[in-house]
């Protein structure tokens, strides 16, 4: 079952419409709210080196974005297909839209077929409770359509198109998420070396991350099934958090995604190496209990994100981080501003 959390009462702010880089900043520059149990500070992000102590262990998604967004077409016209989810065999999940910002429905009907970038599709069927995704089989190698006509999904609140450049990270090595793990998208090589210089050190899990888009009924997105996405959490990586926990550092994910990896291979109390797909959502019924801090960026009122955060620091600290943030104009979104959480029991 999904969690009651609904952000309500979560203030929003406005969201970025560039990258950081096209508003004259360096992907570093933009600004940090660092939230703790007391008080939140606005910092900026290459100011984490200050805000992280020698012995703790920073968990990032190395999963590459890919271009996902195809055009497509049907017996009836154009439309664009944005990939989700790949299962295997040419099995796709996929999130039909009439346009960029355009949701659907649109009218599909099971045993259609479709040409998404000059390769034949069968609609399958939908995903159950979820009915603006629906199951794609295609019979060739969707990589090559990505390769030759995809794009980086955008929405609509973006000003226009960005290269791929733009949705990678520093920790970018294995394509195959269709949207960012946008949370890591601030560091630098640089701030990386002032982070392991000091100290800090760095393990990786791997999570690709699927379609987030927000077009909801009413009942919004926590009341909706979560569809599996794939995600790794390798040996190297627990070895490392049970280092870190055993010379007391704080263990920080970054990335929502991040949290889910490391709670999806929670078994008896404990992360083991875990692999597979996941559909764990996090909320009030199944909080978090593998990190100490999470640094992420702001999510709409409606995301499932939310629902994690306040699991994690609960809704008063949350609705209070949030309302700070959008009265000081934080930016929103992937290309947006960042936020650094520490739990209650973190110093």
């Amino acid at each position: 079952m999904m969690g009651t959390w609904s952000g309500t009462g979560v203030a929003s702010g406005r969201g970025a419409d560039r990258p950081p880089e096209d508003r004259g900043l360096e992907r570093d520059g933009v600004r940090l709210l660092v939230s703790t149990s007391e008080r939140e500070e606005t910092r900026t992000f290459r100011d984490l080196p200050m805000l992280l102590h020698p012995g703790d262990l920073l968990v990032v998604n190395e999963s590459a974005t890919l271009r996902a967004s195809l055009p497509a077409r049907a017996p009836w016209g154009d439309f664009l297909l944005n990939l989700s989810t790949h299962y295997g065999s040419g099995l796709w999940l996929s999130e039909p839209r009439w346009a960029t910002d355009r949701p659907g429905p649109l009218p599909l009907e099971m045993g259609m077929v479709l040409d998404v970038g000059g390769i034949s599709c069968e609609v399958v069927a939908p995903f159950p409770g979820i009915p603006r995704l629906v199951f794609l089989q295609a019979d060739r190698d969707l990589d090559r359509a990505m390769e030759r006509v995809g794009r980086p999904i955008r929405y609509g609140y973006a000003a226009r198109e960005f290269p791929l450049e733009a949705y990678q990270t520093e920790f970018s090595r294995i394509p195959g998420s269709v949207e960012m793990p946008s949370a890591g998208r601030p560091f630098t090589a640089p701030l990386l070396d002032r982070l392991r210089g000091d100290g800090v050190e760095m393990a990786r899990v791997l999570l690709h991350a699927g379609v987030s888009s927000l077009e909801y009924g009413d009942a919004g997105p926590t009341h909706a099934p979560v569809f599996p996405e794939p995600f790794e959490v390798p040996p190297a990586t627990v070895d490392a958090i049970r280092r870190a926990r055993a010379r007391c550092g704080r263990v920080i994910a970054v990335g929502t995604t991040v949290v889910r990896a490391l709670e999806s291979a929670v078994h008896q109390g404990e992360v083991h190496p875990t692999r597979g797909f996941t559909r764990l959502y996090l909320g009030p019924e199944r909080p978090v209990r593998t990190v100490d801090g999470l640094l992420t960026g702001f999510h709409d009122a409606r995301s499932t994100h939310l629902a994690m955060l306040a699991a994690f620091v609960g809704p008063s600290r949350l609705r209070r981080a949030y309302a700070v943030a959008a009265d000081q104009g934080y930016l929103w979104h992937e290309f947006g501003d960042s936020h650094l959480l520490f739990s209650s029991t973190a110093t």
